[in-house]
């Protein structure tokens, strides 16, 4: 099993949530078991993932548009939630000082996906997690079940459906949260716009990452009592995704160029710490992912990938090859992220097929 974090720290509008959905779901169509998970507090990726009646269902809350009038308050329910399952639940006993984070149940969104899903209540955590940090570093024990509350409750929650992926929507921002959520992966793929927003965001990010493996694997490891599993925090840099260009012809309008040509070096630079930096553009970027806004209402009213689009859903004509085009190109990603954190093939599982792909990560 392998987890791959999806960070910047730009502000919205790159479309990290969106290539998150996106990749979760083609990587589950090729056969991945993929669980998606939602530490961000704004809660964008579990929105995307499940309809009102069942956030409302899963937060324990009354919904602004059934307080309104704007819904009915007995819509059905589907039947694959349950109140108290999210990020959010499993830290309260941390957070309230009863105990360490608790188990949740991850939640079948179709065959091979699952969601860890996200709460507003999270945003508790921050200043806990904040606090505990510089302990952790002494060893203390319940500075380390706080920070490793995140690896823990997500490890089991992979291990429950025995996942080969994990992707992980990390919030925009260098908080505590978020700290302890890329703690917990293997890898980071970085979705950019070409703006000058993400060249900034990237110059930020790369020295942050450094900074918090190094305390990590040189400060806290090595005093992380025996009874309590912490993460490597690896964190390898997987390269960036272009999101979102305007194309013409199938390449970035000139109003782009000027930003998408500084950010090979900007990432070898800030993200890589290499001297000297490199231009190569191929050599990190994993794709680039045209703008498909067009499809974005359609595939929110269907609640399907844009990828998965049919006539009946609204998509005719010219649309439907959009549609074929967006296909290609996010499972073009999807392979071309297998490709890059595949093991070797002397790591695959003893006994599995080298012909099976999701063989590979189930170590």
């Amino acid at each position: 099993m392998t987890s791959i974090a999806l960070f910047n720290n730009k502000g919205g509008g790159v479309g990290k949530t969106t290539l998150t959905y996106h990749l979760a779901h083609m990587l589950s169509r090729l056969g991945h078991r993929v669980l998606a998970v939602d530490p961000d507090p704004q809660a964008n990726l579990t929105a995307m993932c499940l309809d009102e009646s069942e956030i409302e269902e899963l937060w324990n809350r009354t919904s602004e548009l059934i307080a309104q009038g704007a819904a009915s308050a007995t819509l059905p329910g589907t039947g694959r939630v349950r109140e108290g399952q999210t990020i959010a639940d499993a830290v309260r006993p941390i957070l309230e000082g009863t105990g360490d984070a608790a188990h949740v149940q991850p939640i079948s969104l179709k065959s091979g996906l699952w969601l860890l899903p996200g709460s507003l209540d999270l945003s508790r955590f921050e200043d806990k997690l904040s606090n505990e940090w510089f302990k952790s570093f002494a060893g203390a024990p319940a500075a380390v079940r706080t920070t490793t509350a995140v690896h823990h409750v997500v490890k089991h929650a992979a291990s429950a459906i025995n996942a080969d992926v994990v992707l992980i929507d990390v919030g925009p921002n260098l908080g505590a949260i978020n700290r302890a959520a890329l703690i917990a992966a293997d890898s980071v793929l970085m979705p950019l716009a070409a703006d000058l927003f993400s060249l900034k965001g990237l110059s930020n990010l790369g020295p942050t990452l450094r900074g918090w493996r190094r305390s990590w694997q040189t400060l806290v490891l090595p005093q992380v009592p025996v009874d309590i599993s912490a993460p490597a925090a690896t964190m390898t840099p997987l390269g960036y995704v272009i999101m979102q260009p305007e194309m013409r012809l199938d390449r970035p309008v000139k109003a782009y160029k000027r930003w998408l040509e500084p950010i090979p070096t900007v990432y070898s630079a800030a993200v890589l710490d290499q001297h000297p930096t490199s231009r190569d553009d191929n050599q990190y970027r994993v794709a680039t992912l045209r703008n498909y806004r067009s499809l974005m209402p359609l595939a929110h009213a269907a609640r399907k990938p844009m990828f998965d689009l049919k006539t009946g859903d609204g998509a005719l004509g010219s649309t439907q090859a959009y549609v074929q085009t967006c296909y290609r190109e996010f499972r073009d990603l999807a392979e071309n992220v297998f490709r890059q954190v595949g093991t070797e093939p002397d790591s695959v599982t003893p006994g599995a097929s080298q012909s099976d792909p999701a063989a590979r990560w189930r170590r």
